[in-house]
């Protein structure tokens, strides 16, 4: 869906190609959000094929799917098109940092794939790469939300001016602030989810293998019969 709402329902001519067959330059961000989602979609949908086959190096391919996905948007996101000294280069520079720790947690998922901190630092970043995408698309775009002595210009697309160097620092302190407020609220969110589910579910989860490397799904069957008696007694 984000595709299409990139290449072809946001475009005013519901295509992004100039006359000539080329991108015109105010529809260059359009490609690389695009990029974006089709590399995520790639690596959703190999993932999904991977949960089906169930290869020995399903793991390590997923991660490694993961990885390309997340390197691919940071690397979107540092060298996007968009002006990135302006108010939208402000999120975007918090976006990267994001992005970046997603994909650092990531990496390190295939040397310390049963690590817990690995896997809810990874969780709370995507989490918040999710939340900061729906803060830009209304700080961003909604006028009543620009701020003071900024407004929306339009360009091939819409993006926020400053009415000279003052008001753009201003604006751009103002987005560090909301950054810091948010990573507050989501620090809390967290850990506040963590507590509920360890009180909730402490000493009540038992753990059973649902695959098995290897060609013998019968002796699968046999283990988790196993460990159910044993759970039993």
């Amino acid at each position: 869906m984000s595709i299409a709402a990139e290449l072809f329902i946001g475009p005013a001519r519901h295509q992004p190609l100039d006359t000539d067959g080329t991108i015109p330059s105010y529809h260059l961000r359009n490609f690389e959000h695009s990029f974006i989602s089709m590399t995520f979609l790639v690596y959703a949908a190999f993932a999904i094929i991977l949960d089906k086959f169930i290869p020995k190096a399903k793991y390590e391919l997923t991660q490694l799917l993961a990885s390309i996905a997340f390197g691919q948007e940071l690397l979107l996101f540092h060298l996007h098109s968009s002006d990135h000294m302006g108010v939208e280069g402000q999120y975007h520079m918090h976006q990267q940092l994001l992005i970046l720790i997603s994909l650092v947690t990531t990496l390190m998922g295939f040397g310390y794939k049963n690590s817990f901190i690995v896997s809810v630092i990874r969780s709370t970043s995507i989490f918040f790469q999710g939340l900061w995408f729906i803060v830009m698309g209304f700080m961003l775009w909604t006028p009543s939300l620009i701020p003071k002595g900024c407004f929306l210009h339009y360009d091939g697309h819409y993006v926020v001016r400053c009415h000279g160097d003052e008001a753009l620092e201003r604006a751009k302190a103002l987005v560090n602030i909301e950054f810091s407020w948010y990573l507050i609220c989501v620090t809390i969110f967290t850990m506040s989810l963590y507590l509920a589910m360890h009180k909730i579910y402490e000493g009540r989860i038992e753990y059973l293998p649902l695959t098995k490397y290897g060609p013998y799904p019968e002796q699968l069957d046999q283990d988790i019969e196993a460990q159910k008696k044993t759970l039993i007694t």
